[in-house]
């Protein structure tokens, strides 16, 4: 039967949504799937690389097939959202590690990303994102200071959007935003749980005040098992 291997698929969509199959287990090899379907080695790649696609299994060098965790994180694409708005909308509670802090004059590339003079401070603000106990975000985030004079860890652990909003009285109003999808460099590896996987999605966003005046620049480096991606598009005739 042509189509065996989507009935395999489906089974095994299944079994992993029921959670007969639990997230971050192993699936059983080809060999084991091949002899329990009793079918061909063909058809069970079929079917693996169809759970692949569409973010079921991790298929990981000299290990196997591992079961991703398909209660994946919404993060709207076109929403300006804090990581902490995130999390508490959806009832988590996650834990944020600061591994710099600090201010000075930005380099050639930073000074670019924000449209910068040579007398420009920015504050540097690199964070790690930790949820049910794994780091699965880095945070890099760019601030010019001449909008954000004082930064301290303990607002940097809690929600920078917050302080600024509440105690700069600062109206955060839009963001231009890109997202690609790239190879870990060596700091993503050493910050986060990046065993077994080959790939990051980076979004990039550049944010304004409600005066169009752009005062952040950040890369947010996120573990792409645990997010979903999401924006409603409505068509419109021109």
């Amino acid at each position: 039967m042509n189509n065996k291997y989507l009935t395999i698929y489906s089974e095994l969509v299944d079994e992993i949504k029921s959670g007969n199959i639990q997230a971050n287990s192993l699936l059983p090899s080809e060999n084991e799937l091949k002899e329990s379907y009793n079918t061909s080695r063909e058809t069970i790649r079929k079917a693996l690389n169809l759970l692949s696609q569409n973010g079921y299994i991790q298929k990981m060098k000299g290990k196997g097939s591992i079961v991703i965790d398909v209660n994946k994180f919404d993060f709207p694409v076109s929403g300006l959202v804090s990581f902490k708005e995130l999390a508490e909308k959806m009832g988590d509670k996650p834990k944020t590690f600061v591994h710099d802090l600090s201010v000075g004059k930005p380099d050639t590339f930073i000074k670019q990303q924000l449209q910068l003079s040579n007398k420009d401070q920015v504050w540097k603000v690199v964070r790690v994102r930790e949820m049910g106990g794994e780091k699965i975000i880095l945070d890099k985030d760019y601030i010019s200071k001449s909008y954000v004079p004082e930064l301290t860890k303990e607002v940097c652990e809690d929600s920078i959007y917050a302080f600024m909003e509440n105690e700069l009285k600062l109206t955060i109003s839009f963001a231009k935003k890109e997202i690609t999808v790239v190879e870990p460099t060596d700091e993503d590896r050493e910050l986060l749980d990046l065993d077994g996987f080959h790939n990051v999605v980076v979004i990039k966003n550049f944010v304004y005040l409600d005066n169009a005046s752009l005062f952040q620049y950040t890369e947010s480096r996120h573990r792409p098992d645990k997010f979903r991606f999401v924006d409603f598009a409505r068509r419109t005739h021109v």
